[in-house]
């Protein structure tokens, strides 16, 4: 429990004393609500504001869980992980303190945009609902920072994870309804909406935090808080199950992998040769 302890404290701290880091990303998602928000349209609505940043919220999360997967790759590159592994601990306990702390970190920043969101419109009627909100975050924080651990252990190069990382995050982040509603999507690209992770974790958090709860299966798929595929409804209540599996199935590859790989083989002068699938 102390080397769990221990890395998630350090990489807490390291992410504290980033501040440039923690600015932009207050300062993005901001701007991507104004920039998004002139297209955002759909007549069953009410508040497309409150719609959007909810999405808003919950990619932000998701893009912090798997970015902080690149410390977990400075820390192979520069000999710490090596370090780590020299004392008397399990692989698993380090995969755990990676894991957490990048769940951590993005449930942070992501309660740091529902803060300022508050002041520009966003209400909660319930007190319950922070507290499912946070739940929510802390959830998909340590899903999505399964699938950074699992990528971090392939690929031990920086700069070769960082285009993995765009080519990951980008089509998961604009095809799950966050920035553009499915309805504007062409019918190939929402096929592939229907297979992204994020579509379902996007419309969980929305019910959520927006106290949707309570409305019909009819008026969730209006709102596309619930997919009508075929003659079968994917509820918000589905939605979270399918986050679960894929979750389940992220963790499971990522402390896999990482208990595998061969950090000796690491060469540490390595800065623009990547070496995937170790």
């Amino acid at each position: 429990m102390k080397i769990i302890s221990a890395l998630w404290y350090r990489n807490i701290k390291i992410f504290a004393r980033n501040r440039v880091q923690l600015a932009f990303t207050v300062i993005m998602p901001f701007f991507f609500l104004y920039v998004f928000n002139a297209i955002f349209k759909n007549d069953n609505i009410d508040n497309p504001v409150n719609y959007m940043l909810a999405g808003i919220v919950i990619t932000t999360v998701f893009q912090t869980a798997l970015s902080i997967a690149t410390g977990t790759i400075e820390d192979i590159v520069s000999g710490f992980m090596k370090e780590v592994l020299v004392s008397p601990v399990r692989r698993i306990q380090i995969s755990v303190g990676q894991l957490l702390s990048a769940a951590t970190i993005a449930t942070i920043q992501g309660i740091i945009i529902v803060v300022i969101g508050y002041f520009i419109g966003l209400k909660f009627t319930s007190i319950l609902t922070p507290v499912a909100v946070v739940g929510v975050m802390i959830t998909v924080g340590l899903v999505f920072s399964g699938l950074g651990l699992f990528l971090a252990a392939l690929i031990k190069n920086s700069q070769t994870f960082q285009i993995v990382q765009a080519a990951v995050m980008m089509p998961l982040t604009f095809l799950c309804g966050a920035y553009i509603p499915l309805s504007l999507l062409p019918n190939v690209l929402l096929y592939f909406a229907y297979f992204n992770p994020m579509t379902y974790t996007t419309a969980f958090f929305r019910t959520v935090i927006l106290e949707k709860t309570s409305l019909t299966a009819e008026q969730l798929v209006a709102e596309q808080l619930a997919f009508k595929i075929g003659n079968f409804i994917i509820t918000p209540a589905i939605s979270m199950g399918i986050v679960l599996v894929f979750g389940a199935v992220f963790l499971m590859l990522a402390t896999y992998v990482f208990s595998k790989v061969d950090f000796s083989k690491i060469n540490r002068s390595k800065s623009k040769e990547g070496d995937i699938w170790a």
